[in-house]
């Protein structure tokens, strides 16, 4: 009967510690766009400086890379299992800090549950016989209310999923007649776009339609 070999914590120390703070893994927290982890204190911390991933480089967003931030919750559970007495704050003043800040987050575990919200009219835009207007429909509920943190590249992908659109159909978004870039959150739109025109009503609306190529 083959006997089962027994794994050593530092055998696994690539994958649970942060590669900022050399430390255990607290509150493992990954970079959505390149899929690498840290210390949430750690990188919401490198954040504030750049907005590039401190592992491999890359440009997480152009204007807030705290909104590609998602917590492990699994991998916290690992680490738990893993290294005993981690949990009951074995690291000191970090642990005791994380533990801080999971009391603080413990209602917000999605980054957003507790943003300010905001009601949206999401609004079919005819294109005047325009390609892909058979496509583009309008939405059976097209009021929705989300986080003022929601970017205009994630209302796309809501409005493909909800519309079934094929990945070659491309939407764009407009705000009083103007085309939104993808990084603008929900917020932005409402301070310069929406509010300052006395004439617009609550909620805010945004339009939609096919990409109009231009060339």
């Amino acid at each position: 009967m083959a006997t089962q070999r027994k794994y050593l914590v530092r055998e696994f120390n690539a994958f649970i510690t942060c590669y900022i703070c050399k430390g255990y893994l607290i509150k493992p927290t990954t970079v959505t766009e390149c899929l690498h982890t840290f210390c949430k204190s750690c990188i919401v911390q490198h954040f504030e400086d750049t907005n590039d991933c401190p592992k491999c480089g890359i440009q997480v967003h152009e204007t807030n890379p705290l909104e590609m931030l998602r917590l492990d919750n699994t991998l916290e559970e690992i680490i738990f299992k893993l290294v005993p007495g981690l949990k009951e704050n074995d690291q000191g003043p970090k642990a005791k800090k994380a533990k801080i800040e999971e009391e603080e987050d413990q209602e917000d575990q999605d980054y957003h549950r507790s943003d300010p919200q905001i009601a949206i009219c999401l609004d079919c835009l005819r294109n005047n016989g325009q390609s892909g207007d058979n496509t583009v429909k309008g939405l059976m509920k097209k009021f929705i209310r989300c986080s003022t943190r929601v970017t205009v590249g994630t209302i796309k992908k809501f409005l493909s999923l909800k519309l079934k659109l094929p990945s070659t159909c491309e939407l764009d978004v407009l705000c009083n007649g103007e085309i939104m870039g993808k990084d603008h959150t929900m917020e932005f739109i409402y301070m310069t776009r929406w509010r300052l025109r006395a004439e617009n009503s609550y909620p805010m609306v945004l339009q939609y339609r096919p990409r109009i190529d231009f060339g």
